[in-house]
């Protein structure tokens, strides 16, 4: 099978059961930042705000959720999510935290844009 070229494609590519979990991710990451671009990048779903958002990829059980999270708000709540290199894994065998995800798009959404005024002012 060739690679998903559009994050609908790399869905449906994706194990039956698994979809319905890939598509409400997708929803919730879309509800809280609207304005993001979606793509594939290394070969994942991905969401863009003039720079790499989030990215999500779903494995045989569970769901890896990146890049990882620097607010330090947010690191007791991720606890027991965290994986190798700061990322996420959500367990298919639990619901996924939708209100935690949406917590971290707005936390990337806020680092994207401090990042973006850093630029400017340098």
């Amino acid at each position: 099978m060739s690679a998903a070229k559009t994050i609908d494609e790399y869905i449906a590519s994706s194990p039956a059961e698994v979809q319905p979990v890939l598509e409400a991710i997708r929803a919730t990451v879309r509800k809280a930042a609207p304005a993001a671009e979606e793509r594939i990048s290394y070969g994942m779903p991905a969401f863009f705000l003039g720079r790499g958002l989030v990215y999500f990829a779903a494995f045989k059980k569970h769901i890896g959720f990146y890049p990882p999270v620097r607010d330090k708000s947010l690191k007791p709540l991720l606890s027991r999510y965290s994986g190798p290199k700061g990322n996420l894994q959500f367990p298919l065998s639990e619901p996924v935290p939708h209100a935690l995800i949406a917590k971290i798009v707005k936390a990337r959404i806020k680092e994207c844009r401090a990042v973006k005024v850093a630029k400017v002012r340098s």
